[in-house]
């Protein structure tokens, strides 16, 4: 399996942070999380973290992410998408709920209706997003997937001037959906256009019942219940194609099972810890600016990763959607 360090400076020293942030006692009351879902009470004041600087931490979060999706990439041909995307939801609820132990007698029913929603849309993005990439070339699934926080933060802009912003943005997708290539050099995959419009459409979701979920729970206990609820959800499509490829002549189960196991702590649990660490000392408005690279990290860790050679057109969509959201972050409302 092909692998991708963003630095061994930033990967080393940001273990001790990550360390600290998931063992954080929770805060007395939640807040609402940012725009990717980073759980900000229960912050790392701790002196390894202190030593790291927020927006290192940030950019170190993306690189995570995305290599994570990357890796993802290989072990969709012995385990299928769906069969892939639910283990690795799933060890990532085991292990989130191994270190919050989510306490759930307190809780409303509509604060547990919103975990499970929350939880639903997760498994929703993630597993459209899995299949946008397993047919579409990473750059291009993650800056369509994009457009879900982009139109969550223009819809609640309500400015007549982030018209120009949308404008913007639906240039790059015109750009990237009618002049963008494959990986083969042919037409885009329609199907993985699709998948990748739905994931956005889930991150969309994902992001409002986010802000929910994050204002009734205390640190990761939220992120624990709507990460086992992701699991579940995908349990009756993913496990058959999951046990298959465990189980199919000449597959090596342990191998399978302790990439996947990896992967699960590039994405989500890693980078989480890490945004959760960078929000207690940055500006939201600087986090919004600074994860609006990320269509552009995508496209990096697509090159470096799969090999994935983007061409102008594409390049000119990822940067369009990438100056939308930016502009929409730096004139909304203060």
């Amino acid at each position: 399996m092909p692998t991708f360090g963003t630095s061994e400076t930033s990967t080393a020293s940001s273990a001790a942070a990550v360390a600290e942030a998931l063992a954080m006692p929770p805060a007395p009351k939640g807040e609402p999380a940012g725009e990717r879902g980073g759980w900000r009470r229960g912050g790392v004041s701790g002196p390894a973290a202190q030593r790291i600087p927020a927006p290192l931490l940030c950019l170190a979060a993306m690189f995570l992410v995305q290599t994570g999706i990357a890796l993802s990439k290989p072990l969709f041909g012995p385990l299928g998408v769906s069969g892939t995307t639910f283990l690795r939801l799933g060890f990532a609820a085991v292990i989130l709920l191994a270190v919050t132990r989510p306490k759930l007698r307190d809780k409303r029913p509509r604060d547990l209706g919103a975990a499970v929603l929350l939880g639903m849309a997760s498994a929703g993005m993630t597993c459209l997003f899995a299949g946008a990439i397993d047919r579409l070339p990473m750059g291009t699934a993650a800056t369509i997937e994009f457009l879900g926080p982009l139109a969550v933060a223009l819809v609640f802009a309500r400015r007549a001037s982030h018209l120009l912003w949308a404008l913007l943005a639906a240039a790059g997708v015109v750009l990237l959906t009618l002049l963008g290539e494959g990986d083969g050099g042919g037409s885009l995959d329609p199907v993985g256009l699709l998948y990748a419009f739905g994931a956005a459409a889930c991150y969309a979701a994902y992001i409002l019942f986010t802000d929910k979920v994050g204002a009734a729970f205390q640190g990761f206990q939220g992120l624990a219940v709507s990460m086992t609820v992701g699991a579940l959800t995908l349990a009756p499509l993913g496990f058959g194609e999951a046990w298959h490829g465990l189980t199919a002549p000449g597959a090596s189960p342990l191998v399978l099972l302790a990439s996947v196991a990896g992967v699960s702590l590039l994405l989500p649990v890693i980078p989480y810890a890490l945004e959760m660490t960078a929000l207690r000392r940055m500006p939201q408005r600087v986090f919004s600016v600074l994860v609006s690279l990320e269509p552009a990290v995508s496209a990096l860790v697509g090159l470096v990763v799969l090999g994935q050679l983007l061409g102008v057109p594409q390049l000119a969509g990822i940067g369009c959607v990438v100056a939308a959201s930016v502009g929409a972050t730096l004139t909304g409302r203060r």
